[in-house]
C-alpha cells in the first residue's frame, strides 16, 4: 500500500482532466463541396456563434490547408474580453480528414478532427474534440461550470448553421 506523503498530494492535485466531445452530422452535399466548405479558413466565422466575437487575424494562413498552416484568431469567450488563439493544421487527407491543434490560446491542450465520409445521400461530417483546461483543478471546476456548456452551445449552433446552409439529409 502507498503511503500518502506531500508529493503524493501534489501530484494528485496537479492533474486534471482531458474532455472530449464528439458530434455527427449528416449533410445533403457531395463530399468535394462539404470538404471545400470546411477545409476552408474563411468559412470558420460563419459557422462561430457571433457573439464570441470571432475574428481571424492572420494575414497569411493561406486559401487551401495543408499541414503546418497556422491561423490565428481573436475570440471573446467570456465577458467580452478578447482572447488571442493560433492554431496549427497538422494533419491532412483530402477530402477525409483535418487536424486542428492550438500552439497558444485560451486551452492548455486543444486537439480538434474533422472527418469526412460519403453516405447515400450526402456527406457524414464527424467533428472530434479532446481538450484541456489550464489552471489543474480551477480548469476542471472551470469546465464543470461554463466551458462544457459553452463548448457544447458553440457545437449545437454549428449543427444548425450547417442545417440552415446546405439542408437535413
Amino acid at each position: 500500500m502507498i503511503q500518502p506523503n506531500s508529493s503524493t498530494v501534489v501530484i494528485l492535485f496537479i492533474m486534471s482532466k482531458v474532455y472530449s466531445i464528439k458530434t455527427v452530422q449528416q449533410i445533403p452535399v457531395s463530399l468535394e463541396k462539404a470538404w471545400d466548405f470546411f477545409s476552408s479558413p474563411a468559412n470558420l466565422q460563419t459557422i462561430t456563434p457571433d457573439n464570441l466575437g470571432f475574428r481571424i487575424i492572420s494575414k497569411h494562413h493561406g486559401e487551401i490547408m495543408y499541414p503546418g498552416q497556422i491561423i490565428e484568431y481573436t475570440v471573446r469567450p467570456l465577458l467580452g474580453i478578447p482572447l488571442y488563439w493560433m492554431t496549427e493544421i497538422t494533419h491532412v487527407e483530402d477530402q477525409q480528414y483535418f487536424v486542428d491543434e492550438q500552439r497558444f490560446g485560451p486551452y492548455r491542450m486543444w486537439h480538434h478532427q474533422h472527418h469526412f465520409k460519403a453516405i447515400e445521400g450526402g456527406v457524414e461530417m464527424t467533428d472530434i474534440v479532446h481538450y484541456k483546461l489550464p489552471l489543474w483543478l480551477l480548469g476542471d471546476i472551470a469546465n464543470s461550470v461554463l466551458v462544457k456548456k459553452q463548448l457544447k452551445g458553440i457545437f449545437d449552433y454549428r449543427f444548425r448553421k450547417v442545417e440552415d446552409l446546405f439542408g437535413t439529409v
